[in-house]
């Protein structure tokens, strides 16, 4: 199978170090210009080159391609991430009667935040921060949706943005490209990033400009306790324990073979070589199948009975150092292998945390919906099923190159039950499973909690607060699962890893109001360059770190640099990382969008939450990036592939007006499989009770009535025939 080229722009932590690199491409931070002043026969044609990204920079755009304003021109913004704590300007719970920040500035409630002084400054407009903290984007574009003569700038979902530019309420931008240099760049060098935010293929109309936390790179990762891990199942001869306790009776079953071998490869601890491996059925059985067919068990028995597999199944390839099947660079561990480490877990807190309780598998917030969903996300990796981590829906493109609805499909419902296998036998958290009684329980913080799937930086937090790292406690990332994924290749599946946690056009993006800027000419041109702004090489930077004042700077005022993901960006400046943990605990979102103001759409780059990521945390995320380089890590990719089973589907797909209206009409979808804080997910009560919402009796049954009573069948064809337009739309931009 022949795939694009992606992996060489991705992020390989463990060669990222704070020195300069002679052949990283340096960043341009000569200073913006916004098109407010000379008249275009009169402006430097330079200009706008000098403020396009380094590596998309095209010839110099003719001076009549700039959008021109007059100065002061005001701005209303209803934008911002989704509380008023995350909007343009500060509010009394941060600022109070005055904040300083590390430039040395005070704030006040209703001031705007250092980056959008910064904004103001370098367009020369004037800034109205209209935001309410809807709590979504979609929810503040409905607040928005009927008075769009009040704000000029609004955020929404992009599918929302899309579907009113198609009704004539935002601003087409594909009409204005001449005049967005930085923008237009962008899409040429990203092209499935154009396809994402295309809104109708016939006009090729575009009414959102995109937001990337990150791009091309992993988002979610595993995390486990890897100090539990390693007091389990290392060391010379049996695991013994002072206190011991049974493990509960067996229910889940297997999903690896119980016979027969399979083969993975695995990146050798050196980092730079790949091995592959064998997995022994024949000599070992399959683990939880030994287990079931042994029953109730005690702790210790449970804990050498899985040291035993490992030695038998991998040929002694691990040694001593088992742990290493699910914690180290060379790990090779299964959704089986984890249910009996879980087992073991949850059996032996004594040994573990000294305490009576342990949680195995837990989501951040036990009763916040939002986090609650990653759980059926990471079924999808334990048991290689697509969708469950899509961009847009349950979606993805199947090898077939049709689309597929994870919500219409049995493999989704088998994995789930499975899942509800491991609920039965009390190793998915006790708050996950009764989170209407047991509220949000801090297991990372009391120690109490074994593994969950989340991002890196947050959560990989907690080695700096509440563990000791001397002493050899980690809570860290840990490889992707092995599982059967059907990409195509092989009828049979093929045993390996793959990642549907690709970072992409995220959902939430920025629109330009056509009532707002009717009849305003300088509204619209100052609107124009404002989101042209943000993908410029300084917009980017500013967009991600703040003003300069946050950032370190040699004696000549040029940034200091270190070489990220081939190219040198900057160093935060050493006060900016003090109050990062002084104000946000070294929560580095948090940090910059309550007090920067920065990170709230756009271009997101992840150096600057590189530099505040523990040092733990970056030990895991570099294991994994070093196995997606070296390509034992597979993911979708954000190009049109070969196999277009690895293509990225778009975030938005371009549904004509009269599509999304009957898409409406099928509302279950939405409100059923929903993922917002206070929603409700099938797929979530599913892991919880089993089989037991209405319509859902099995697995095939439950993506039948999906399919046929909820209207999943007639929502496939119309996004099916979007997609259709789509990639035909795609043919004429590649020619």
């Amino acid at each position: 199978m022949k795939q694009t080229k992606t992996l060489l722009a991705l992020l390989l932590v463990v060669l990222m170090v704070v020195t300069a690199v002679g052949c990283a491409k340096k960043i341009d931070v000569t200073e913006y210009t916004a098109p407010t002043e000379a008249p275009a026969e009169t402006k430097p044609a330079e200009t706008q080159a000098e403020a396009q990204p380094a590596e998309t920079q095209t010839e110099a755009q003719p001076a009549e391609a700039a959008a021109t304003y007059a100065d002061g021109t005001t701005l209303r913004i209803a934008a911002g991430y989704n509380s008023r704590a995350n909007a343009l300007t500060f509010e009394a719970d941060k600022a109070g009667e005055g904040v300083t920040l590390a430039d040395g500035k005070t704030y006040h409630t209703g001031d705007l935040k250092p980056t959008w002084v910064e904004v103001e400054n370098l367009l020369k407009i004037k800034i109205e921060d209209k935001f309410t903290g809807a709590g979504s984007a979609t929810k503040e574009f409905d607040y928005w949706k009927e008075r769009l003569d009040e704000v000029d700038l609004v955020v929404g979902g992009a599918s929302q943005l899309s579907e009113y530019g198609e009704e004539g309420a935002i601003v087409n931008l594909a009409d204005h490209l001449d005049e967005m240099p930085n923008f237009k760049a962008y899409l040429d060098a990203n092209p499935i990033v154009r396809l994402s935010i295309t809104g109708n293929t016939s006009t090729g109309a575009i009414y959102f400009a995109p937001y990337f936390d990150g791009v091309n790179d992993i988002e979610r990762m595993p995390l486990m306790r890897t100090d539990w891990v390693e007091k389990l199942l290392n060391g010379e001869g049996e695991f013994s324990a002072e206190a011991s306790k049974d493990i509960a009776a067996p229910v889940y079953q297997p999903y690896m073979p119980t016979s027969g071998k399979v083969e993975v490869e695995v990146v050798n601890l050196d980092g730079k070589t790949v091995d592959k491996i064998a997995k022994d059925y024949d000599a070992a059985g399959n683990i939880v199948a030994s287990m079931n067919e042994k029953g109730v068990m005690t702790s210790v028995e449970a804990v050498n009975m899985l040291r035993e597999y490992i030695d038998k199944a991998y040929n002694g390839y691990y040694g001593t150092d088992r742990a290493n099947l699910f914690i180290g660079q060379n790990a090779a561990w299964d959704a089986d292998e984890l249910v009996a480490l879980l087992r073991c877990v949850v059996a032996n807190p004594q040994t573990l945390n000294g305490t009576d309780t342990v949680q195995g598998l837990f989501s951040r917030e036990d009763n916040n919906n939002q986090r609650r969903v990653d759980m059926f996300r990471f079924a999808g990796h334990l048991f290689g099923v697509r969708g469950m981590e899509s961009r847009q829906d349950y979606l993805y493109i199947g090898s077939d190159g049709q689309l597929h609805d994870a919500r219409q499909e049995t493999a989704a419902y088998d994995a789930l039950a499975r899942m509800n296998d491991m609920v039965k036998e009390g190793i998915i958290s006790e708050a996950f499973v009764k989170s209407e009684e047991v509220k949000t329980e801090n297991y990372l913080e009391q120690d109490l909690g074994f593994m969950h799937y989340d991002y890196n930086q947050t959560q990989t937090l907690y080695n700096a607060t509440k563990l000791d790292n001397a002493a050899g406690e980690k809570y860290m990332a840990v490889m992707v699962p092995v599982a059967r994924w059907f990409d195509g290749t092989n009828e049979d599946g093929v045993f390996m890893r793959f990642t549907e946690s690709w970072r992409s056009v995220k959902t939430d993006a920025w629109g330009i109001s056509i009532k707002g800027v009717a009849d305003d000419e300088n509204k619209l041109n100052a609107a124009i360059q404002l989101l042209d702004f943000a993908y410029s090489e300084r917009g980017q930077i500013l967009m991600s770190y703040g003003p300069d004042a946050f950032i370190k700077t040699n004696a000549d005022g040029s940034y200091e640099t270190f070489n990220f993901n081939g190219k040198e960006m900057p160093v935060i400046a050493d006060a900016t990382y003090a109050e990062l943990w002084e104000k946000a605990g070294g929560n580095y979102t948090n940090y910059a969008r309550n007090y920067l103001g920065s990170t709230l759409s756009f271009v997101k780059s992840q150096a600057f939450e590189y530099q505040c990521t523990h040092e733990v945390g970056r030990e895991g995320a570099g294991h994994i990036s070093v196995a997606i380089g070296l390509g034992t890590i597979k993911h979708p990719e954000l190009a049109i592939t070969e196999n277009p089973w690895y293509t990225s589907v778009p975030t938005v797909l371009p549904n004509t007006k009269v599509e999304n209206d009957q898409i409406k009409a099928y509302s279950d979808l939405s409100t059923k499989f929903a993922s917002n804080k206070g929603g409700e997910n099938l797929f979530v009560d599913q892991i919880v009770n089993g089989y037991a919402a209405e319509g859902m009796g099995d697995a095939e049954s439950s993506a039948k009535f999906v399919s046929e009573s909820m209207g999943g069948a007639q929502y496939l064809l119309l996004k099916q025939d979007a997609w259709n337009r789509l990639q035909k739309y795609y043919e004429t931009l590649s020619k």
